[in-house]
């Protein structure tokens, strides 16, 4: 009988040949990635290989490991690759038990460019700190080990966020996992910049502290076995081995549950809102016409819609630890708290693919320009009701952290045209090239779209910039220009204004084309 094992291999590679085969831009980008890949994980490895014989080789082979790990543990719920394609929630049906569905799915998670690029980023970092036959044998083990626990670490991971973007019981785990992502860019950023004034040492004692943490544990086993402490290797070894049998039960436990126990989306609320009831808390406050009704439905959706509250709340965190954190190293500048405003801005772009098959209920609202400018207006107040406030919040306190108080007013003014180019240009690219977010999966682009979604976001923040350059411009002149200094203060009004008008200017321009192009919205919007 064939085993489950190389049934779901075999399927894994099926469905990979069946993906190729769909179109030659498919197979171009595989082989492509496949190639950027390899090389990049080749460069890695002689790096690694350049430091063998260093004081301080486990100083970066032990965290490196550690790095890997959870790019494993947090890369794919926001970079999904094939393994999307296995998803357990697929094979519900089937009378499968967990623990064979365990290997079977591990066997198959071994196949692939990621699982590639590890093994040889693994094998520099056990090769690094290495020296002897035992501690080459060890490294044997350990690099097996160290691949086994990242590919169980990342396969628990995602069992147990299967439903992370579909349910609303995940949006908070959806919300941190962003926040892991802005900080730990920051980390990186801060760590390499440390590292090139003060060199590998400072790596020493992490690396000593990582080396009891599976699966860094490995390959600090490989530097104990080479020192000739046999007994601290065999202990690191085996705390990686029941790192992984761990990783492993609580996968399988996670799949049970997932393959047993009912969605929680599907079930009625029994607190469930009754029929009739008015707006409460926010929506009293708002405009009781169209404006103040879109308003309202888009600040729902930023609360409650999982995949938009998560971009919302990675857009916030990153706004401001990238202008903070370069003002506390001392090496930002005051501008830099202008990314807030861009990092928000960027929320309305694809405005009505946010919307997803949701759309149809919109579009039948809107018979004229007129209409299409209303729910552009109020779709973008919504926005301007938490961006104005934290452009502003980011702005003072990159101002306080630098002590640049008396460039507080042309930076606010910045943000503001920025924020409002921002504004304007989504609007337009909302509706000259809309697509699909899938409501499945973790995906935030349908197959197939990927050109509008660069084109949209991408285009439409060059058009940004070059629309604020009149404000820039302004700027570069008064820090130039003799008595400039006095009249610096001006920026703010004109700022604001500036960006007041190319928001209006946008809107009433993007509301014709909206109106005009609905059917390819409607249909663009729905493919995911």
């Amino acid at each position: 009988m064939t085993s489950l094992t190389s049934t779901v291999v075999r399927l894994k590679l099926s469905l990979l040949r069946g993906g190729l085969r769909q179109s030659g831009g498919r197979r171009a980008a595989f082989v492509a990635s496949t190639v950027i890949a390899v090389l990049f994980a080749l460069l890695q490895l002689l790096g690694l290989l350049a430091l063998r014989g260093h004081a301080h080789a486990d100083a970066v082979a032990v965290p490196g490991t550690a790095v890997l790990a959870l790019g494993w543990a947090v890369l794919p719920l926001f970079f999904p690759t094939g393994d999307e394609t296995l998803d357990p929630t697929r094979l519900v049906m089937l009378p499968l038990r967990p623990r064979p569905l365990v290997r079977a799915l591990l066997a198959a998670s071994l196949v692939g460019i990621g699982p590639l690029f590890t093994l040889l980023v693994l094998v520099g970092c056990a090769v690094a700190v290495a020296h002897g036959a035992a501690a080459y044998a060890v490294a044997v083990l350990a690099v097996a080990l160290g691949l086994l626990v990242c590919v169980a670490l990342a396969r628990a991971v995602a069992a147990a966020n299967v439903r992370l973007l579909t349910s609303r019981k995940g949006r908070d785990l959806a919300v941190l996992s962003g926040l892991v992502i802005a900080i730990g860019a920051q980390l990186v950023n801060f760590a390499a910049r440390q590292l090139g004034s003060a060199g590998l040492g400072q790596l020493q004692p992490v690396a000593d502290a990582l080396g009891w943490v599976p699966p860094a544990s490995a390959i600090s086993a490989v530097g104990s076995a080479s020192e000739g402490a046999y007994g601290t290797a065999a202990a690191q070894l085996a705390l990686t081995a029941a790192g992984l049998a761990a990783l492993i039960a609580v996968w399988a436990r996670t799949l049970t549950r997932l393959m047993t126990a009912p969605d929680g989306s599907t079930l009625q609320a029994a607190d469930a809102q009754a029929p009739g009831r008015a707006s409460s808390g926010l929506g009293r406050l708002l405009p009781q016409d169209r404006t103040g009704t879109v308003m309202e439905r888009s600040l729902r959706y930023i609360w409650r819609d999982p995949k938009t509250k998560a971009a919302w709340v990675t857009s916030l965190a990153i706004g401001l630890i990238v202008p903070v954190f370069n003002a506390v190293q001392g090496t930002g500048s005051v501008y830099f708290a202008c990314f807030a405003a861009g990092m928000l801005g960027i929320q309305m772009y694809n405005q009505f693919g946010q919307d997803t098959s949701a759309f149809w209920t919109v579009a039948m609202t809107i018979s004229s320009p007129r209409d299409a400018y209303a729910e552009l207006r109020g779709r973008a107040l919504a926005l301007l009701l938490i961006t104005l406030p934290y452009a502003a919040l980011v702005t003072v306190v990159t101002t306080a952290v630098l002590g640049a108080w008396s460039r507080l007013p042309e930076v606010l003014g910045l943000s503001f045209a920025l924020l409002g180019a921002m504004l304007a240009t989504g609007a337009w690219t909302s509706a000259a090239f809309p697509y699909s977010i899938p409501q499945e999966g973790h995906k935030n682009v349908a197959p197939g779209q990927a050109g509008l979604a660069w084109i949209s976001i991408f285009g439409g923040m060059v058009s940004a910039a070059l629309l604020c350059s009149p404000a820039i411009a302004l700027t570069i002149w008064l820090h130039v220009s003799a008595g400039g200094e006095d009249w610096r203060w001006l920026l703010l009004p004109v700022g604001a204004a500036y960006g007041a008008g190319l928001t209006f200017l946008g809107l009433r321009l993007a509301a014709p084309r909206t109106a005009a192009r609905l059917p390819e919205i409607l249909a663009a919007v729905s493919k995911g």
